[in-house]
């Protein structure tokens, strides 16, 4: 064990009492490039321990509060002894992680944690052009340069904060200056700013505890005590009646009315369908196999009469590593081809406003919804882990969800 070194200056309350207050600590060296210091306040004192970085800079944190006013606990309220041996505890942390492989001590910024971030995400997840909108266009810009070890709940606050009352940014052609939306002026603009603050501050907090995970930062409280905003993701789900699938489909382009159709048959995701291949449908069964799901978990999804059909004509004469759904010229799909052929159809058929290619899933599931399918059932055909998501977005269509539950849950009282 370490000696613990002394300080007639700080390791007693009596000789604290005589000291000066003041904001910055009273330093005590434990080691090369190690320090304790001890910060006098008006009423109370606290520890805190500073490292050296490689880069040259201080890292630094708040070891506890000093034994001033309350006795030592040995958790919260330190001893000059006590203080020492946990500030050698993040002393021998730091020492760890600056030798570890692929570390920045000292100079791990923000900007480094979102690529990262980012690289594992394109391995391991789908769904990269949103995050590297959000990481490009609201984290990098505001937080970037920041380092890490330095950011406080405070500053990323004020990021989420920001975020809320800041307008929606516009497509901006490169080299001209980026163009905004009105600021949010009525209630149901702003819900929805603060509903999308607290996606990109998800997105912030998932890529900063992958890095602390990995033993590139040093610690997650800076992130961790910030909160979303609370109750504003009202759920809000536009679907299309029969009719209007109906009407869609008949106004899509010739090459592009499977993949609509497809959709509202299955309420598989755009990329799930332009990924499935001949070999993914089981006619026998009536299943078909997602296997590039949003959430890298694959899964089956069932078939009605129609849809077996449907997808049955699709794969005549097919092998079985053929793509599902191809373009007329027989070339894979791409990331954004649905979307201006969508707009073009949601026009000719009078769809207003025009939908997005997810309005489809919605569309598969809230028909699911009115006829009375448990929720269970429309979490599980969807792929989602549990019924909370279906539960948010679904319930209120399901004329018997709410009122079976309740009258199957309150007992009779016998009131008359």
């Amino acid at each position: 064990m370490a000696r613990t070194v002394r300080d007639a200056r700080i390791e007693s309350p009596t000789a604290r009492l005589k000291l000066a207050v003041r904001h910055e600590p009273y330093w005590r060296t434990i080691d090369e490039g190690m320090h304790l210091g001890y910060r006098k306040g008006k009423r109370k004192g606290s520890w805190l321990a500073r490292f050296r970085s490689e880069g040259g800079g201080y890292l630094k944190t708040v070891v506890g509060m000093a034994d001033d006013v309350l006795d030592a606990d040995g958790v919260s309220v330190l001893t000059f002894s006590q203080a020492q041996h946990k500030a050698r505890k993040w002393f021998a942390d730091q020492v760890g992680l600056q030798a570890g492989a692929g570390t920045r001590r000292g100079g791990y910024r923000v900007r480094d944690a979102m690529e990262d971030y980012r690289a594992w995400f394109t391995i391991h997840r789908r769904g990269l052009s949103q995050l590297n909108y959000v990481i490009d266009g609201h984290i990098i810009p505001e937080l970037g340069q920041l380092d890490t070890n330095k950011l406080t709940p405070a500053r990323i606050r004020t990021f989420h904060e920001s975020l809320a009352s800041t307008p929606v940014r516009l497509r901006t052609r490169a080299g001209e200056e980026q163009r905004y939306r009105e600021s949010p002026q009525t209630d149901d603009e702003r819900r929805r700013r603060k509903a999308s603050a607290n996606k990109i501050l998800n997105m912030l907090k998932a890529a900063l505890n992958r890095a602390y995970d990995e033993g590139k930062i040093a610690r997650d409280d800076a992130w961790r005590r910030v909160k979303p905003f609370r109750e504003v993701n009202v759920p809000r789900v536009r679907y299309l009646t029969a009719e209007e699938c109906r009407n869609l489909i008949k106004a899509c382009a010739p090459e592009f009315a499977p993949l609509v159709r497809g959709a509202i048959l299955t309420g598989c995701r755009y990329g799930e369908l332009t990924h499935m291949t001949a070999g993914d449908l089981n006619t026998e069964a009536g299943r078909l196999w997602v296997g590039t799901s949003k959430n890298g978990k694959g899964r089956h999804v069932v078939l009605t009469e129609e849809s077996s059909a449907f997808f049955a004509g699709l794969v005549k004469d097919k092998a079985e590593s053929d793509l599902i759904f191809t373009r007329k010229n027989g070339q894979a799909w791409g990331r954004s081809h649905q979307h201006r052929r969508l707009v073009e159809a949601c026009k000719a058929a009078a769809i207003e406003p025009v939908i997005s290619f997810h309005i489809l899933r919605h569309t598969h599931a809230s028909h699911l919804a009115m006829n009375d399918a448990p929720l269970a059932v429309i979490a599980r055909q969807l792929g989602h882990s549990d019924t909370r998501m279906a539960e948010k977005h679904y319930a209120h269509l399901s004329t018997d969800y709410i009122s079976d539950t309740i009258r199957k849950s309150f007992p009779n009282i016998g009131l008359g």
